[in-house]
């Protein structure tokens, strides 16, 4: 790879030919391919804003002038033009380079990123920033359409449109987040692309952008054909200038209008078409599943064989529930795919609706939904639920309506590390009055919950973590178990000390206890309400709480409410994530070294000589 072996900072780039730029745009991409190859990653979103990212980086110094990429999950050319060459192997490894960019990571990065729609009030705060403190550098936002859907984007290009800072927004169009894009402006955005005056603008090619200068104030009719199509072009009645669309992957054309646009006043959208997955066919043809690729051989690429899951489980009994009653929706925010409702958004489709990247738009909807006599589930990861708290509070919860929420990627979750980590729904849904939660240990009593759920109505929610399990041993609605909601169940009893386990630390807790007559274990599956009935009568012995989740607000947290409110006096031991963020790493690995592993369990027993590990290891 002659020119990426020149390049291990932006500068080293600058000094390449632009005529030499395609050529580190196809090692680039094979390097990709690469190294997603060896360990996984996201693929297709990085292989389609290649171009876009050496345009960028030759034009602009990164180090001074700021980069907000949106989500981040399409930056690995940017990390590896950015002095991350040598570690690129290492991305979403523990110890390794973050999967999407961190400020703490590189001088480079200006924003850490995870989520969706956050970019473009980033690059408002810093371009205000910038005009306050009489400096010059330059600021580009890049966000993809689907991105684009969130409330938030809009809102920020609103105030943008009012405030007119001069910075760059790039949309990079590909019908993509994840999933398809849905919704109004996802629409918009391809009928500007058939518009008669494009296909003119492209037949005239540099000669349409004439006198640029002219866009500032009076310009030809035929030059603002290109800049302004359509009076109702959504941005320009926002106040902010749009260029395009233009080919996303032409570096000469991206090179041609970043230029031009740099010099202009206020703020400019740049609309550049790309395609998810660009140069590597199998990622093109099927952006969705290589959307975040398993490892894979390059020269016969397969999707690894994936295991029924958790959210498989939940699809499953979606599907079984909607059969039932008609009255169920299932909604999600662009997790279509991720939470487990293909099916059912095909067997259902009346009683479905992807809200894209909206999660207080799903929740409302929702409420909505529950008003008029339907039972919606909103199924949602954990970390995005976050993004819904007021709605959940004053939407839902205040009238205690009869909302499921159904939360995937509970716990920790590997490779996407802080920004996605499931580490604090319990602790923000606990605090609302009238919200219960549930954990499940397995897919039967999953459906079981969901079974109670909906008979008693109010808001639910049933949280299960990243990964797989064994189906559930009955299909059919009727053969489902039943389970009386806020009941623990005893799984092991103990004459001194019980440990209180939540969905996947349960067989954590069963291997440590080891049939060990002094140590019981329970499956602690409602965290709200406390099973108090059965806290009563363990209450004179040791207990151990376990949760993959964070203790502060966590599981652990409420038996230690309850115990002060009743004046409990016994021993009550807490393990889970103490007060930080949990980077990207092996998830049992993880488990281990934050505490609540199956051996680090068996260290705590060990403490409260309960048990004698040198005896067990024999």
């Amino acid at each position: 790879m002659p020119y990426l072996e020149q390049i291990n900072l932006p500068k080293d780039l600058k000094k390449l030919k632009q005529e030499e730029l395609n050529g580190l745009a196809e090692e680039l991409r094979s390097e990709i391919i690469r190294v997603c190859s060896l360990g996984g990653g996201h693929l297709a979103s990085s292989l389609g804003a290649i171009e876009l990212t050496i345009a960028m980086h030759y034009l602009f110094d990164s180090a001074k002038d700021r980069f907000i990429w949106d989500v981040g999950h399409q930056t690995y050319a940017h990390k590896i033009i950015t002095g991350r060459k040598a570690e690129i192997d290492s991305i979403r490894k523990p110890g390794g380079l973050a999967g999407f960019t961190t400020s703490s990571e590189s001088e480079h990065d200006a924003l850490t990123v995870g989520h969706a729609s956050t970019s473009i009030a980033a690059a408002l705060g810093m371009a205000l920033a910038r005009d306050a403190q009489g400096k010059d550098y330059e600021v580009i936002a890049v966000i993809g359409d689907g991105s684009l859907t969130g409330g938030m984007a809009l809102a920020a290009l609103n105030q943008i449109g009012q405030n007119k800072p001069k910075l760059t927004i790039i949309l990079n169009d590909n019908e993509m987040s994840i999933s398809e894009n849905v919704g109004g402006l996802k629409n918009h955005l391809r009928s500007l692309q058939v518009q008669p005056w494009y296909r003119r603008a492209e037949e005239r090619g540099k000669l349409a952008l004439g006198p640029l200068k002219q866009v500032v104030g009076r310009i030809k009719d035929s030059t603002r054909l290109f800049f302004d199509p359509i009076s109702a072009n959504p941005f320009h009645a926002m106040g902010i200038r749009y260029v395009g669309p233009i080919d996303g992957h032409n570096i000469d054309q991206i090179i041609y209008y970043l230029d031009k646009i740099k010099n202009l006043e206020g703020p400019t959208m740049l609309h550049v078409i790309t395609q998810k997955g660009k140069g590597y066919d199998i990622a093109e043809e099927n952006p969705i599943d290589w959307h975040g690729a398993s490892k894979f051989n390059v020269s016969h690429p397969e999707l690894a064989a994936k295991g029924y899951s958790w959210s498989n489980a939940f699809g499953d009994a979606a599907c079984e529930l909607a059969k039932q009653d008609e009255r169920i929706w299932a909604i999600t925010p662009a997790m279509r795919v991720g939470s487990g409702l293909v099916r059912y958004s095909k067997d259902y489709k009346d009683r479905y609706l992807d809200v894209g990247i909206a999660e207080d738009v799903a929740v409302t909807v929702a409420a909505g939904l529950a008003l008029q006599g339907y039972r919606p589930m909103v199924a949602i990861y954990s970390t995005f639920l976050q993004r819904a708290v007021d709605q959940i509070i004053h939407d839902i919860c205040i009238e205690n309506l009869d909302v499921i929420f159904a939360i995937d990627r509970a716990g920790l979750v590997g490779g996407d590390g802080m920004t996605h980590q499931g580490a604090f729904d319990i602790a923000i849904l606990r605090t609302v009055p009238n919200m219960s939660i549930a954990s499940p240990k397995d897919a039967n009593e999953m459906q079981a919950m969901l079974k109670e759920a909906l008979s008693l109505g109010g808001p639910k929610a049933i949280r299960w973590p990243r990964g797989s399990l064994q189906r559930a041993i009955e299909a059919n609605y009727e053969n489902w178990n039943n389970i009386r909601w806020g009941t623990w169940e005893i799984l092991q009893e103990g004459s001194e000390a019980y440990i209180l386990a939540t969905g996947l630390t349960i067989p954590y807790a069963l291997e440590a206890a080891a049939d060990n007559e002094k140590v019981g274990v329970i499956n602690a599956r409602f965290i709200k309400p406390l099973d108090e009935n059965m806290l009563a009568v363990l209450f004179d012995k040791t207990l151990i709480t376990v949760e993959d989740h964070s203790l502060a607000g966590g599981f652990g947290s409420a038996v230690l409410e309850h115990k002060a409110i009743n004046g409990y006096t016994n021993n009550v031991i807490c393990l889970g994530i103490s007060d930080n963020f949990v980077p990207h790493g092996d998830v049992k690995a993880q488990h281990e070294a934050l505490g609540y592993g199956p051996k680090a369990i068996g260290k705590e027993l060990e403490k409260l000589n309960l048990i004698n590990l040198s005896e067990l290891q024999s």
